[in-house]
């Protein structure tokens, strides 16, 4: 088993080298809340943030590729209590519609930083679908859309939450 998984690790490596494959930065504003289940214990206004990462950008063939991020971003609601900042590692499979459009989607997770022992989860589990438009060979505006999927709360909370979040920016392909 530990050669089969050996030489399936060293096939994808070498794969890998031989694709086309780009790095880059993006960054841009965020538009967050917090969507809770039934009563709200706070007034939930929306929280306006940024966010900056890095990513690559491996061409698996013409038409899509895989892009592995790592970001910073500012999310949660604005009331401070509820305000909640990630390192969020998407992996977005992206799909070219024409030459300037491309669209993509795909998980993500997110590990709260800058706050402990409150009562929010360090862990946080979300889908992302996004629409890249290129506005040259190395420079491109996005749009993004993320859904929680889990309660950003503790279990003994009596209330749940979900992050939602649109983040709207621009990047730069090196």
């Amino acid at each position: 088993m530990k050669n089969i998984f050996l030489t399936l690790l060293l096939v994808m490596s070498f794969y890998g080298f031989s694709q086309d494959v780009k790095y880059g930065v993006r960054g841009g504003y965020n538009i967050s809340n917090l969507d809770f289940e039934g009563n709200t214990p706070k007034t939930n206004a929306h929280r306006n943030s940024i966010y900056i990462g890095f990513f690559g950008d491996i061409r698996l063939s013409k038409t899509v590729s895989l892009v592995p991020e790592i970001q910073f971003s500012a999310e949660g609601a604005k009331v401070e209590v509820w305000q909640l900042d990630y390192i969020q590692a998407p992996i977005f499979l992206k799909f070219r519609l024409s030459e300037k459009i491309h669209v993509g989607l795909g998980p993500q997770v997110g590990l709260k930083v800058n706050k402990v022992d409150d009562v929010a989860k360090n862990m946080a589990y979300s889908g992302v679908a996004g629409l890249e438009y290129k506005l040259s060979h190395t420079l491109f505006a996005d749009v993004r859309y993320t859904y929680g999927f889990a309660n950003v709360f503790d279990d003994y909370v009596p209330f749940e939450a979900k992050n939602r979040n649109i983040q709207i920016g621009v990047g730069y392909k090196f």
